[in-house]
């Protein structure tokens, strides 16, 4: 029974950082220019590395989404 607990409180846990990670990314996807991007873009691959670090999201997860991310601001120029 404590286990099932744990697992409801985690999931929720996880899914709370999944839905805040899915926002930042629509939110630096909307913007057009380089210089709205360029901060975003920085806070979205610190918080991808933590949750990368925490297990929420598997590291090459992380890393791919890193990349098309950087990708998508380059292409703004």
């Amino acid at each position: 029974m404590k286990r099932v607990r744990q697992g409801a409180v985690r999931r929720e846990r996880n899914r709370v950082h999944r839905s805040r990670m899915r926002s930042m990314v629509k939110k630096l996807r909307s913007t057009e220019s380089v210089d709205t991007a360029t901060p975003l873009l920085n806070d979205i691959k610190a918080y991808l590395d933590r949750l990368a670090h925490k297990g929420i999201i598997h590291r090459n997860a992380a890393a791919n989404k890193k990349s098309q991310l950087e990708k998508f601001v380059k292409n703004l120029a």
